[in-house]
């Protein structure tokens, strides 16, 4: 019996780890163009900064709002000297405003400080600066450095659920993040957590998704599931 339970999960790691290749392909095929949505214009602090920002906010409002707030504070020395009143007020159409104007300040303040102004390339101090966590670590070590990572966020969570990599309806960042990053190779993991996105908003949506015309379906096991009731 025990046998056959691990036959059965290699089979099964197998058939993930190919569904993860023909994905990874079928979203190239979909978005030629790998492209962050945050209009963070090649600078690794403004990418940090406004990932911060987007958290419960729409990429497209923090692109309006950063025009304003890089205009007045246009590098992590700036904004580490800046008057948090002022940043307040900038970043308050973002949402959770006083949180997120204190953490960008003390982040910026550190890198200043302990990193001579340059966003670090380690986890572990990535994840030492305030308001980061591994979702935006992995944003900055995939965007700026080349290193990958599985960028959870709630459309990569939601599509790779209902494509069948795990349980779908699963909210777990962590949890995702250590699934994909089995089956997505390292190299591809940055392109193809900003593809995920774009599919989760033009077709996987979380209401209504279209499934009857996803060019995703025949990897998709809650398509196959209807398709053979």
């Amino acid at each position: 019996m025990k046998k056959t339970d691990n036959r059965k999960n290699k089979k099964e790691e197998l058939r993930l780890a190919e569904k993860g290749r023909l994905l990874t392909e079928r979203m190239k095929e979909i978005y030629p163009e790998s492209v962050c949505a945050l209009e963070y214009e090649s600078d690794p602090w403004r990418l940090l900064v406004m990932a911060r920002l987007s958290a419960q906010c729409t990429d497209a409002r923090v692109n309006i709002v950063c025009r304003e707030l890089f205009a007045k504070f246009p590098d992590a020395e700036a904004m580490a000297a800046g008057d948090i009143a002022e940043i307040e007020e900038i970043v308050k159409p973002c949402g959770l405003f006083r949180g997120k104007a204190a953490s960008i300040k003390a982040a910026s303040e550190i890198i200043v400080r302990d990193y001579g102004g340059v966003i670090p390339d380690d986890m572990d101090a990535l994840l030492s600066l305030p308001g980061v966590g591994r979702k935006i670590a992995n944003l900055v070590l995939g965007d700026v450095y080349g290193k990958g990572g599985i960028v959870a966020d709630t459309h990569c969570m939601r599509i790779c659920g209902r494509l069948g990599f795990y349980e779908e309806g699963k909210k777990d960042p962590l949890f995702t993040e250590r699934v994909m990053e089995q089956y997505i190779e390292r190299a591809e993991q940055s392109g193809f957590c900003h593809r995920i996105v774009n599919f989760g908003r033009d077709v996987c949506r979380a209401a209504n998704p279209s499934c009857g015309d996803c060019p995703a379906r025949d990897l998709c096991d809650r398509a196959n599931k209807t398709d053979n009731k």
